[in-house]
């Protein structure tokens, strides 16, 4: 009886060691998926901030088909460039302005390339990033004068309320962009909530175990 008892115990033990080794295990996996959850919502509130917050207000919402009409160099540009620790100094490049027909309506617009580049020159087609060696940015823009004389027929985006005559070449706060910039934030979001689900379901399972143990005995 006695070697019975002792059994007992240890059997006992090994139980407790063992529910509480998985309630430990579960808090840490419901703390992780707080954790993924509480993220991807911080995640969220920037990216609301910052791209779905330009995506809304972006009005090149349409998609039609740019004809190149004329594509020239104005005039150079001055920019600025860091050249160390409390040190700018500046440089030029050229202006490339390109206008365009709208699908063959008539109407005249100019091209630019993205919403950054209509933010920063409201005049030209394109703005590098400034570097010390002029000839280097010249080089670029020339090039991209060539593309657009061979390329005649470009993709662009316009208003179609007309309000902003402009037009763009590519979107950088597009769907394409929205849907990447969320799709991280969902993945995690979606991981997060899926540990909480697993655990509470593992719990019940449990439980229930436990309840048709007892009935069964």
């Amino acid at each position: 009886m006695f070697f019975v008892a002792g059994f007992r115990e240890v059997d006992i033990l090994d139980k407790k060691k063992t529910v509480t080794a998985l309630k430990a295990g579960e808090d840490r996996a419901i703390l992780l998926g707080l954790g993924m959850i509480l993220s991807s919502v911080m995640m969220y509130f920037v990216l609301g901030i910052t791209i779905l917050r330009s995506y809304a207000d972006s009005v090149w919402t349409e998609e039609g088909v740019c004809v190149v009409l004329n594509s020239t160099i104005t005039a150079d540009m001055n920019c600025s460039y860091n050249c160390g620790s409390d040190c700018w100094r500046v440089s030029k490049y050229p202006c490339l302005q390109v206008y365009v027909s709208v699908n063959n309506t008539g109407h005249v617009s100019r091209l630019s390339h993205n919403e950054e580049t209509q933010d920063a020159s409201s005049e030209c087609f394109y703005v590098p990033k400034c570097q010390k060696d002029s000839v280097v940015m010249h080089t670029m823009i020339m090039n991209i004068s060539e593309r657009l004389k061979v390329n005649q027929q470009v993709p662009c985006y316009y208003d179609p309320s007309e309000q902003q005559e402009s037009v763009l070449l590519t979107r950088m706060y597009g769907h394409s962009a929205v849907f990447h910039s969320l799709f991280w934030p969902s993945c995690m979001l979606a991981g997060g909530t899926l540990i909480i689900l697993m655990v509470k379901l593992t719990q019940y399972l449990s439980i229930l175990c436990e309840e048709i143990g007892k009935i069964k005995r």
